[in-house]
């Protein structure tokens, strides 16, 4: 923010020997004072003591030229040195701020806009209700007053506790006036202040009401990067409410193609938060569709393959929610995001990248055979099972949920066999995460079934895992028949179902055999269970998601679809027939594990804009 900076030494000189005679003996001796401690103000505390009294006692004069001095000194002491100060170094600042002397106004307003910076005397020039006359300033027909009280009042709106009462003050109204201002220190001033009221529902709503977004949109065409960013960011948080992206739906239709075009931006704080805010955007589905219709996905891409990793995440974000759109899965393949994506799966710099990439990747192959093939061959699956050990547990769901989604598919089912996916699944199914468990579970499920079963299917690979490795397939579908976790149970005899249904002769020896999967699931069958389902919503799902993961049967009946199944496999166990597609049709629905991500807005956002500052904090000079 904008001081006022002084000669204040010589000023007061110059103009005592005009007012002298007409002092009063108090303000006689308060000038001197004074006069004396500037000459000594590397030494002298001016906020203690006889330097602050003598500054009191000519603010509260009432000669104009004693508190134009005052003020001055005030400006000029403050610039040089902010500390928290008490209500008797306020007292006398916001008192000149209510002078009607343009002079005065002007540095009253930035000295106490120096003090704001400080958090303790932020709360306090509030609480002593420094705010009316701020907004009174901010009406002044001055330029120079407009911005410092504009300024300190964007740092008053730093802290999260002055927030709601500026809002409240009537502040919004002037401040979305003055950032059309033609003076270019009070729009960016203004602009910030608008900006630091976003980080609220109730204060984003509040803004809206005040008429800001038209002016923030008009201004993403600021020639400044500062005013830029200001916009840009506070469009952002304030696309986090789902009633204000209807708005800006409706009233601002050159929205998306201002914000892809600041993707462009030679400033990279801007190129980042345009991104967030069109990601921010895209949690609505014409958004989505509006931002590959503005070619959106060209700059998204390059952003996505900087190695600045503020970039990386927001850009990787913004193609996370463009992908949920079944229309937008094919334009993001062919414009080259595939290997991108699979790339950031090993960038173990950032978790929240890695998961923004698998969950990009497992929407494009949701609703596309083609795409789930483009996928697989572009080497997503290879490279899941070399990291999925190692990752983070957030991103371990994630990667299973994609594997999950990959495995639906019957053309892919013996290619990702072959490939050894289930020696990295079936650890997974014991991990701490109940997602994981389930994901990876309904991956192997998935896996197992098949709609049209020949006489050529190979299921020798479940025979290569059925022991080893982690108790293999073996342990994990005792771990689940025996869970407390009704949907758990039901993956298990719906998984065991599949493995017979299959004919494999080892296979269907293994189960037969099993001294630990057949008793219980004949206690299964025997008895009415009545264990609480998942906390997983009644299916394993992965972070995010809103569509089931597994199987749609887990609802209202679903303990009595467990009993059915483990009965159907003792049928089967129990006697030498042979179990077939057909007598299994009218009993169990086919796995339904089309699994779609869904929009990330609200809290996550606030994690997401968390993550990205501390981006660029870490090996960054690009300031927020």
């Amino acid at each position: 923010m904008g001081v006022v900076s002084s000669c204040c030494e010589s000023c007061f000189r110059s103009r005592r020997s005009t007012y002298e005679p007409l002092l009063l003996e108090n303000e006689r001796e308060a000038v001197a004072d004074l006069l004396q401690y500037l000459e000594n103000r590397t030494t002298t505390d001016f906020f203690r003591d006889s330097p602050l009294a003598a500054l009191t006692t000519l603010s509260f004069s009432d000669n104009v030229d004693l508190q134009r001095s005052a003020a001055l000194a005030f400006a000029e002491i403050t610039e040089k040195e902010v500390r928290p100060v008490g209500r008797d170094t306020l007292d006398p600042i916001l008192f000149l701020l209510s002078s009607h002397d343009t002079e005065v106004q002007r540095a009253a307003s930035a000295a106490l806009g120096n003090l704001a910076v400080n958090t303790d005397n932020k709360l306090l020039i509030v609480k002593l209700g420094g705010l009316e006359p701020l907004i009174r300033q901010m009406l002044s027909p001055n330029v120079e007053v407009q911005c410092n009280a504009v300024g300190c009042v964007t740092n008053l709106a730093t802290h999260d506790d002055n927030k709601t009462k500026i809002a409240k003050s009537g502040a919004l109204v002037p401040l979305t006036r003055l950032a059309r201002s033609k003076d270019m220190r009070v729009q960016r001033n203004a602009t910030g202040a608008l900006l630091n009221m976003t980080h609220s529902d109730e204060n984003r709503q509040q803004l809206v009401n005040a008429g800001a977004i038209p002016v923030l949109v008009s201004l993403l065409n600021s020639p400044d990067t500062d005013v830029q960013y200001y916009c840009t960011t506070a469009l952002s948080n304030i696309a986090v409410d789902a009633h204000n992206r209807k708005k800006l739906a409706q009233t601002e239709p050159k929205l998306v193609s201002s914000l892809v075009q600041l993707m462009d931006s030679p400033s990279l704080k801007v190129q980042c938060q345009a991104a967030l805010a069109l990601r921010n955007l895209a949690s609505d589905e014409k958004y989505q569709l509006e931002i590959v219709k503005a070619d959106g996905l060209t700059s998204l891409l390059r952003l996505l393959q900087s190695t600045y990793l503020p970039l990386i995440l927001s850009a990787a974000a913004c193609v996370r929610n463009v992908s949920i759109h079944p229309q937008n899965e094919s334009p993001i393949i062919e414009s080259g995001f595939l290997q991108p994506l699979i790339n950031l799966l090993s960038f173990k710099d950032n978790e929240e990248v890695q998961c923004h990439a698998i969950s990009t990747l497992r929407n494009l192959a949701a609703s596309s055979e083609k795409n789930k093939q483009a996928i697989v061959k572009a080497g997503a699956v290879q490279s899941i099972k070399e990291l999925v050990l190692e990752v983070p547990m957030n991103v371990q769901s994630e990667m299973t949920a994609c594997i999950a989604v990959l495995a639906l598919s019957d053309e892919l089912k013996g290619q990702l066999l072959e490939m050894g996916i289930c020696e990295v699944l079936i650890p997974l199914t014991n991990s701490p995460s109940s997602e994981v468990q389930g994901n990876s579970a309904a991956a192997l499920g998935n896996l197992s079934s098949k709609d049209g079963r020949t006489t050529t299917d190979d299921y020798s690979a479940f025979n290569d895992v059925w022991d080893k490795p982690d108790g293999g397939m073996h342990r994990y579908l005792y771990r689940f028949l025996t869970s407390s976790d009704a949907t758990f149970q039901h993956i298990a005899v719906w998984t065991i179902v599949q493995l017979l249904e299959s004919g494999d002769p080892q296979l269907i020896s293994n189960i037969r055999s099993s001294s630990i999967l057949i008793p219980n699931i004949r206690q299964l069958a025997e008895t009415r269970t009545s264990t609480p389902t998942s906390s997983l919503g009644g299916t394993p799902h992965s972070h995010h998601s809103q569509s089931h993961s597994y199987a749609d049967t887990e609802t209202g009946n679903g303990h009595g679809e467990i009993q059915m199944l483990a009965r159907r496999i003792l049928d089967f166990t129990d006697s030498e027939g042979v179990m077939t597609p057909s007598a299994l049709a009218s009993q169990i629905q086919a796995s339904s594990f089309s699994q779609r991500d869904e929009s990330v807005s609200g809290r996550d956002h606030d994690e997401l804009r968390k993550s990205v500052r501390e981006a660029f904090a870490s090996g960054s000079s690009v300031g927020h």
